[in-house]
């Protein structure tokens, strides 16, 4: 069976919906941890962890290293992404090569919400666990997104993608608001529940693992797997598979150039979403029910700015609406900076401006990288695509680091990000998305 058969919908309509159901829920399933876990909850609470214990001067040592507490939940989310490389390259070309993609997005998924269950036992000055933990969960979701997005060309025709995405992103911040108002009403009335203010993060942190690995049910009963195109190559350890994929790519110059500018900006936009909470607990003295609030707000509005965006695209072609956004990314970022202290209204409208653009911009560069992935290897070129997504990006969260690391200041490294937006526009600009299309062997849609 050749490569028309991965990237043609069933004849079935009935069947196409039901896919593409089923794979909404794992999006309701998965995006809870990004919330609850990785946005709200776990930078704050890591961080204390690692506080407490801290030497005199503020250093932890994991393997004898000096690190600032202040630093390691960044550092962490980091470290987590050279897991990823070496993971995901060679499970995606697995999945193309068998066309087993179900099998391994189930091993992952549970490998995820496994972890994030486990992080009921981060108490005390358990540091070193919460870092691990961490690790293994950021390298599961990446890899479990990655094996999620590459059924999108294999379940949406062309001209349906764009609103297929956005669909999927605004069922998981629905996820994400749902969630994060049952952990507001147990986190703010923790005492009447009979519980303490640690006891309760750690409930909802594990509560995001229950939450995951139940929905994840949904998906695996209802995508399926098709038979593989043929392949002449095996797939290879790590980085020898994602230096294989990454010289594949380079016969595709103009879809490497738009992974290049996607990679950029989605660093600045994962940092944002990791270090946020950070930022207004410690920078701006904001309480946890504040930050909470500020999220949902996020949730909320991201699930009608994906929509919106999403019919933008329609309109004005999805290229020219992720420049937008990218716009109104830098001018919210930068707006971040002058914050002032203690101000929580001010917080919440900062955090409106993120959430209009937030769920838009991630929905439609997914739906304009399948554009861009050549018959076949769908599984292997979403790996690469996976290295900067869903809280998995490294130098974002780098720089964020080794800035406050050699300033002391979490506004010099909110407004450090602002180069990641400014560079990702350069280059996606610079971006022929029809004719790159055509160079990969697919069809171009009316409006692209």
């Amino acid at each position: 069976m050749g490569t028309d058969t991965l990237r043609t919908p069933p004849a079935d309509g009935a069947d196409l919906r039901r896919e593409q159901r089923g794979w909404y829920f794992y999006d309701w399933a998965c995006s809870v941890y990004s919330t609850s876990v990785l946005t709200v909850f776990l930078g704050p609470y890591l961080t204390s962890v690692a506080e407490s214990a801290a030497d005199g001067d503020g250093y932890v040592h994991p393997l004898g290293i000096p690190v600032r507490a202040g630093s390691f939940f960044a550092y962490s989310v980091s470290l987590s992404v050279i897991v990823a490389v070496l993971v995901m390259p060679l499970v995606g070309a697995a999945a193309d090569r068998t066309g087993r993609k179900k099998p391994l997005l189930a091993a992952a998924a549970y490998t995820g919400a496994g972890a994030t269950t486990a992080m009921f036992l981060l108490d005390g000055d358990r540091y070193l666990l919460g870092g691990a933990l961490l690790v293994v969960a950021n390298a599961a979701q990446s890899v479990a997104m990655m094996l999620y997005n590459a059924y999108l060309p294999q379940i949406a025709p062309p001209e349906q993608r764009d609103a297929v995405s956005s669909r999927g992103w605004a069922f998981g911040y629905a996820a994400g608001a749902l969630v994060l108002v049952a952990n507001l009403v147990l986190y703010t009335g923790h005492e009447g529940f009979g519980v303490s203010e640690g006891t309760a993060v750690r409930i909802c942190l594990a509560s995001a693992g229950l939450w995951w690995g139940a929905f994840a049910l949904i998906p695996l009963t209802r995508l399926r797997d098709r038979k593989p195109a043929p392949r002449e190559a095996a797939a290879l350890p790590g980085f020898r598979q994602l230096a294989a994929t990454v010289r594949d790519m380079r016969r595709h110059p103009l879809t490497l150039a738009f992974l290049l500018a996607y990679l950029l900006y989605n660093d600045g936009i994962q940092t944002v979403i990791s270090q946020a909470s950070v930022y207004g607990s410690k920078e701006l003295g904001l309480g946890q029910s504040t930050l909470i609030g500020a999220v949902l707000l996020v949730q909320v509005l991201a699930v009608a700015g994906a929509l919106v965006m999403g019919r933008l695209a329609r309109i004005h072609g999805a290229k020219r609406t992720i420049l937008g956004s990218l716009v109104a990314w830098t001018v919210t970022l930068a707006a971040g900076f002058f914050l002032p202290a203690g101000a929580p209204v001010w917080f919440f409208v900062l955090a409106a401006g993120i959430g209009l653009v937030l769920g838009g911009s991630q929905a439609l560069s997914r739906s304009l990288f399948s554009h861009l992935v050549p018959p076949g290897k769908e599984a292997e070129y979403f790996s690469a695509y996976e290295l900067s997504d869903r809280g998995m990006s490294w130098l974002g969260p780098l720089l964020f680091g080794l800035t406050y690391q050699l300033t002391g200041s979490y506004r010099d490294a909110i407004i450090s990000l602002v180069i990641f937006f400014v560079l990702g526009f350069a280059l996606l600009a610079r971006v022929p998305v029809r004719r790159a299309i055509e160079e990969a062997g697919n069809p171009v849609p009316d409006r692209i």
